[in-house]
């Protein structure tokens, strides 16, 4: 099973207002492993983009000047993502994106539901925690995760995080298995497929302890009757 994590940066919050895509970030996972088959873009949008944007993710004019527009790089993000179940948090924000930019190149033919499976981590999320936050942090504090890093947000490294949580919020990180496999097609689950691997021990030293540290046992013992009032535990039998 393939599945690819997926989080774009924006120029602004409504392609229909004109705002363009400015980064791509994906990371794989096949039969709940973490691959390493990623793609990351940023990307040209030939407009401003709104300083409340900056502000969220520090990318700026300037750094996309020479960066290649998404009609350059639709061939290669198609055939990544074609035929694999994209896991997106708020997916209609991105996949509303992602489908504006295609119908802007003429590739109506190829929108992303036409193609792709789509799960949204954020429905998924409501549904398991009921009345609570459910944001991307939120999701992280309440699973332990470490997003330190997420100081600004960034495609590809939420496309990480986002990796982490759904793995866990879906039974277990399956890449921390050791030799198991995924509980799909009855397989085992990550979070249990721990193997007991098999070393050689070699024969145990016993130490006996001196008669200078007997007698310092004594002593002790002999503390201890006169503090409990009668003989202590280690003086009596059975």
């Amino acid at each position: 099973m393939r599945q690819i994590v997926l989080d774009t940066e924006t120029t602004g919050l409504e392609p229909k207002q004109g705002h363009r895509i400015i980064e791509i970030g994906c990371v794989e996972l096949v039969d709940r492993r973490l691959t390493g088959n990623n793609f990351h873009q940023y990307l040209q949008p030939d407009r401003e983009i709104d300083e409340g944007a900056v502000e969220v993710h520090g990318i700026t004019t300037e750094f996309l000047a020479d960066k290649p527009r998404f009609e350059d790089v639709v061939d290669d993000f198609i055939s990544y993502v074609d035929g694999a179940e994209l896991i997106i948090h708020n997916a209609p924000f991105d996949v509303g994106f992602l489908n504006a930019e295609l119908e802007k190149i003429g590739r109506k033919e190829g929108l992303l539901e036409s193609i792709c499976t789509i799960t949204d981590t954020l429905v998924m999320a409501r549904k398991k925690h009921p009345g609570q936050r459910n944001s991307l942090d939120a999701l992280c504090r309440r699973y332990e995760i470490d997003n330190s890093q997420r100081q600004l947000h960034g495609a590809l490294l939420d496309s990480e995080i986002l990796a982490d949580v759904y793995l866990i919020m879906t039974g277990g990180q399956g890449a921390l298995s050791f030799g198991g496999q995924s509980s799909e097609g009855g397989k085992q689950d990550g979070a249990t497929a721990i193997r007991r691997i098999a070393t050689p021990r070699g024969s145990l030293a016993i130490v006996r302890a001196t008669g200078a540290e007997c007698q310092a046992h004594e002593l002790r013992l002999d503390a201890l009757d006169k503090t409990c009032g009668h003989s202590c535990v280690w003086r009596q039998d059975g």
